[in-house]
């Protein structure tokens, strides 16, 4: 027998909070290790596409697995939401050449996003909104200063000057 419930905000905060992690991180280590906005934006663009297919399959194949009969459109959504938000964080490197007022701006967005997002999680749910919101937004945070880190490590031992 298969399930017929499906929790599409599900979906939705898996795409979100997994772009908002994984692109945040990749942004801030390229922006806070290389000054070229345009190497930014490329390598923005091929990890969203890359990881928002990705999230797309993994959750397709996650519901498909506990038989949900909505396992094609949470996968969709999954994959659109997460390429929706990494969109959102590369815009301002395309908006300014100043690579650390795209940083501050995607890091805004960020913030934006996470606010918004656990506004309506916690109004659906009845979830403490603060204590949602800053564990996500500690999360970004502390993977933005992982990949920052792993750049200036990669640049040191690499050799890599861009």
């Amino acid at each position: 027998m298969r399930k017929q419930s499906s929790y599409l905000p599900g979906a939705i905060v898996l795409g979100m909070h997994d772009a908002l992690v994984s692109q945040t991180g990749i942004i801030a280590g390229l922006a806070f290790s290389v000054n070229d906005r345009y190497l930014i934006v490329m390598t923005g663009v091929i990890s969203a596409v890359a990881a928002g297919l990705s999230m797309a399959a993994s959750n397709y194949l996650a519901q498909k697995t506990n038989q949900s009969a909505h396992a094609i459109r949470d996968g969709i959504v999954t994959g659109i939401t997460y390429l929706m938000v990494s969109i959102l964080l590369i815009v301002p490197f395309l908006m300014t050449e100043n690579v650390r007022a795209a940083m501050t701006s995607a890091f805004i967005i960020a913030i934006i996003i996470i606010i918004l997002c656990n506004w309506g999680i916690c109004r659906a749910n009845g979830n403490r909104f603060w204590r949602h919101t800053i564990e996500m937004l500690v999360i970004c945070v502390m993977v933005s200063i992982v990949a920052f880190v792993i750049g200036e490590l990669a640049k040191h031992f690499l050799g890599v000057v861009i």
